[in-house]
């Protein structure tokens, strides 16, 4: 049993942004002033495809929106969180029923509980990291 929520090795992190081709970028908004609309222009332009999951929106970036993970297409290999903690658990939750393999947890997005379940039911877990600038630092 895992009892301490850490992030993975730089080492990791670089193999894990090197094996993932589709993200799904939860709580992408459709604003280019938001961090989140950012990132995910800049996943698209480094090459990943990136899957809007936002309920409110029908597309952004030029790709279809969908309301939740449930709905999104498949194969999904890593789920990045643009949304508030209090969100997390839940997200974790759909994450095990669909059994993806990786959730990354943006700056200040913050679930060490939630952390533990994800890495419990063997996904790989980074919390509280920004994938852009650890993008920039591992890969460039």
């Amino acid at each position: 049993m895992i009892t301490s929520f850490a992030n993975p090795s730089s080492a990791e992190i670089r193999t894990l942004l090197q094996q993932v081709k589709t993200i799904a970028v939860v709580g992408l908004s459709a604003s280019p002033s938001r961090p989140s609309y950012g990132v995910a222009k800049a996943l698209q332009d480094f090459g990943f495809r990136i899957i809007p999951i936002n309920p409110t929106l029908s597309e952004v970036l030029g790709e279809k929106a969908y309301p939740s993970l449930y709905d999104a297409p498949k194969p999904v290999d890593l789920v990045d969180v643009f949304r508030e903690s209090r969100h997390v658990a839940g997200l974790v939750a759909e994450c095990i029923a669909l059994k993806l393999p990786a959730l990354w947890l943006q700056d200040g997005v913050v679930d060490e509980a939630a952390a533990l379940q994800a890495c419990e039911a063997g996904m790989t877990m980074v919390m509280d990291r920004c994938i852009y600038r650890d993008y920039m630092r591992l890969m460039r």
